[in-house]
């Protein structure tokens, strides 16, 4: 089979490229920038002469069109991730745009399955303290989760009219090898650097990239698979997220916990401060508001974990291989990853 896949030189799409060459399967990319596939590939053990690729953007019709000729099936897992202000311009283009753009153009070369990654936060605000991938969109009040949401109810569309479109949606993914340190990588890192001692209460579900990578092959060939998965993992309040931290690196981390809803005026100033600040400000307005909405609410994940055959990689196993990766790349001092270091 010959699957086209978007975004496979970020941290989803990668290990999704790896996953999906080890089950046996050509892969053709399209790529804004071909320059980035060996660093993002070969890490994970692609070689990229392996893979064929194709220059372009997702919101051009034409570079879209080429990519998917010819192909069998489609993996859409491009699109921007981040709660940093200073990317709030290309949220739609990417998120909305690009995959009003993908779906068309996949469903119009008749390919035979059509995989769109969504997010766990596409569903949020919850209407139950169970959310199911069969929930309804929801409207969040957040520039990213807002644009996830919208591009979520495109891929349902094309459900609702008969096509073979399968929406997965990964959990907050922490997991080693993220090709450009991102929001949830980068926000463990700012732990680990004493940049985070106020934290919000609440909390948010969490998953291993590896298990989402893993999801997507198997939904690509599966004879049979739910029409929408949330992926494997489990809920996880911010108390927890830092003892578990504390465990697998054997550091105090000392922070302190505050109500989500009093932080989230810190967090829109930092979000207008960080617009005219060139260095990152770990205190997202997105990331606070992401944890109060979330709070609480577990997540049905039984059809991913029956498609897989397991649960997926436990909590514990996930933060201290991020937190190894991050050592082994100098993203960490030996002291700041602890124990985990190795």
């Amino acid at each position: 089979m010959l699957v086209v896949i978007t975004g496979g030189t970020g941290y989803l799409g990668a290990h999704s490229v790896a996953a999906v060459r080890r089950a046996g399967h050509q892969v053709r990319l399209l790529v804004r920038d071909p320059a980035r596939l060996a660093t993002a590939l070969q890490p994970l053990g692609v070689d990229p002469a392996d893979v064929e690729h194709v220059s372009g953007d997702i919101s051009d019709p034409g570079a879209v069109r080429r990519a998917v000729t010819g192909a069998d099936a489609l993996l859409h897992a491009a699109g921007s991730y981040s709660f940093d202000s200073r990317r709030h311009a290309t949220m739609r283009a990417a998120n909305v745009t690009g995959t009003a753009v993908v779906l068309g153009e996949a469903r119009k070369a008749g390919l035979e399955r059509i995989v769109h990654v969504s997010t766990f936060g596409a569903l949020l605000p919850a209407d139950s303290a169970t959310i199911s991938a069969d929930a309804p969109v929801g409207h969040p009040r957040e520039t990213y989760l807002r644009s996830k949401a919208e591009a979520d109810s495109i891929a349902r569309s094309h459900q609702a009219d008969g096509a073979p479109v399968i929406i997965t949606y990964p959990l907050a993914t922490l997991g080693p090898y993220d090709p450009h340190v991102g929001d949830q990588v980068g926000r463990l890192r700012a732990t680990l650097l004493g940049l985070m001692p106020m934290w919000p209460d609440g909390g948010f579900p969490i998953g291993d990239v590896r298990d989402v990578a893993r999801l997507h092959a198997a939904v690509l060939t599966a004879d049979s698979a739910p029409r929408r998965l949330l992926a494997c993992g489990r809920y996880v309040s911010t108390r927890e997220y830092r003892a578990a931290l504390r465990a697998v690196t054997g550091r105090r981390l000392p922070s302190i916990t505050l109500p989500a809803a009093g932080m989230l005026p810190v967090g829109r100033l930092a979000t207008a401060a960080q617009r005219m600040v060139p260095v990152h400000i770990p205190a997202e307005y997105g990331a606070i508001y992401t944890c109060r909405i979330a709070s609480g609410v577990q997540v049905d994940n039984t059809a991913a974990e029956s498609l897989l055959g397991d649960p997926g990689i436990p909590l514990a196993r996930t933060l201290t291989d991020t937190v190894r990766w991050l050592h082994r790349t100098g993203r960490l001092t030996a002291r700041q990853a602890g124990r985990a270091a190795g």
